[in-house]
């Protein structure tokens, strides 16, 4: 059945008319500030903790915004006759934010949780080289950044815990099957 010429147009004009008779709502917005959802995408933060300078998510950015310089330090060795370690040492973490399209691989590939999405989106600058932001600024906006959602009630147990929790338990049967051997 072919359908009858010009009732595209009506359903339009249907659609038109309703949203007209509809107040119309404001957010009157530095007075009001608006209700984000929780995974909302603000700003990048930096736990500077757990970087290693690996580089991954300078490498995987597709805009080239992250700039990451480090030196290698030399640590001694933890017991005698072990040998010296050298690790990375961060010297400059910095995101770009007016290059930055917000896409989240950097968070996605950091395999040591260095990086977090922040609510935050109030961050505008009057000079584009402010936005800039180096590390000491990153890691301010890790207090924005929400506590992860908590684990569903009937979900298992992170296999860690249950790993830990079983290495414990052998640790405490061991201790304790020599001393009732001993009386």
């Amino acid at each position: 059945m072919a359908p009858i010429p010009g009732s595209g147009l009506a359903k339009g004009l249907a659609v038109t008319l309703r949203t007209m008779t509809r107040k119309t709502v404001t957010e009157q917005y530095p007075d009001a500030l608006p209700e984000l959802p929780p995974r909302t995408r603000g700003v990048i933060g930096l736990f500077e903790e757990n970087c290693t300078v690996c580089m991954l998510c300078a490498r995987e950015c597709p805009d080239w915004c992250i700039y990451i310089d480090s030196h290698k330090e030399t640590v001694p060795a933890a017991a005698p006759g072990g040998r010296e370690r050298s690790r990375n040492v961060l010297d400059r973490f910095a995101i770009d934010f007016s290059l930055c399209m917000y896409c989240g691989i950097c968070i996605e590939v950091c395999p040591f949780d260095a990086l977090f999405w922040s609510p935050e989106f109030e961050y505008a600058e009057t000079d584009i080289r402010d936005l800039t932001h180096e590390r000491d600024k990153l890691r301010e906006w890790m207090w924005t950044v929400p506590a992860p959602p908590a684990l569903d009630a009937g979900a298992e147990e992170p296999k860690e815990i249950a790993a830990a929790r079983k290495t414990a338990e052998k640790l405490a049967a061991a201790q304790a099957a020599p001393r009732e051997g001993d009386s």
